[in-house]
């Protein structure tokens, strides 16, 4: 039964491959938009079955079996046990960092940013076989992690007064040979979004992504900006009502004083 489903698991990773190969090549081609290229791909990751990857690519065009320019990557390629790092650190204060090009991701990586920005280019990185966790700490920064279609990636984090993008692209049931990309953490005032981009064309996918993406967040900054005017004009409201109340209890006191002044002299003259 072990090698029934180890046998299932590799036909249906390799179902995958073709499947976001043919996505890929076909948003290449401008047959889909970038929307539809993220739906389809996150449909494609999280499919267990080889027959709904078939289906979900049945609609469109075969470039490399049509005799077309070969398939782009897909699959990162993965790092030997023996130079897998198992953990690193990125600081960032009030500057701009960025990691790219071919480098190797540790299997738990720490981000931590303040005041700044920090760019994870994915796409020509070696990773381990496995869960790949990246943990981020950000506060009044903006960490930006561009991930390529093939690569599955799941995030669980939160953000207070600011955004910290959600994206469950990853199978049920991970196959163990293949890197999950794993995002957490915490923003503060910060931005965290997952990029979709494809390799070797830098800047490709973030051309064809749609305003309205860049008018949700300007809407979003512009409801912290007001959200904070409003705690500011709360706060001052409180700060005044301390004041008067601390205004009062000195009068009070004031008041307590002289009349035990003029009970002492009453008692003087008596």
């Amino acid at each position: 039964m072990a090698i029934e489903n180890r046998l299932t698991l590799v036909r249906v990773r390799e179902a995958r491959e073709r499947a976001i190969a043919i996505l890929q090549e076909n948003f290449a081609h401008d047959v889909l938009d970038v929307d539809e290229l993220e739906r389809r791909v996150t449909a494609a990751h999280r499919s267990e079955s080889e027959a709904e990857l078939v289906a979900l690519v049945a609609d469109l065009q075969d470039y490399q079996s049509a005799g077309g320019a070969g398939a782009l990557p897909v699959i990162n390629a993965l790092v030997p046990a023996s130079e897998v790092n198992a953990a690193a650190t990125i600081r960032a204060t009030m500057s701009a960092t960025r990691r790219g090009g071919a480098w190797n991701v540790p299997r738990h990586l720490e981000v931590r940013g303040l005041m700044s920005a920090t760019v994870l280019d994915f796409r020509e990185a070696r990773f381990p076989p496995g869960p790949i966790d990246i943990e981020i700490h950000a506060v009044m920064s903006s960490v930006e992690i561009i991930v390529p279609p093939g690569l599955s990636v799941a995030t669980d984090g939160s953000a207070f007064m600011g955004v910290f993008e959600q994206v469950h692209r990853a199978p049920p049931h991970p196959d163990p040979d293949q890197p999950l990309l794993r995002i957490h953490g915490r923003a503060i005032m910060s931005a965290v979004e997952v990029k979709l981009q494809l390799p070797g064309e830098p800047g490709y996918i973030q051309s064809h992504v749609d305003a309205h993406r860049e008018a949700h967040l300007e809407a979003h900054l512009a409801h912290q900006q007001a959200h904070l005017a409003h705690h500011a004009v709360r706060q001052a409201l409180r700060e005044e009502r301390d004041e008067v109340k601390h205004q009062r209890h000195m009068l009070k006191e004031q008041r307590r004083l002289l009349k035990e002044q003029k009970r002492l002299e009453a008692r003087r003259r008596d």
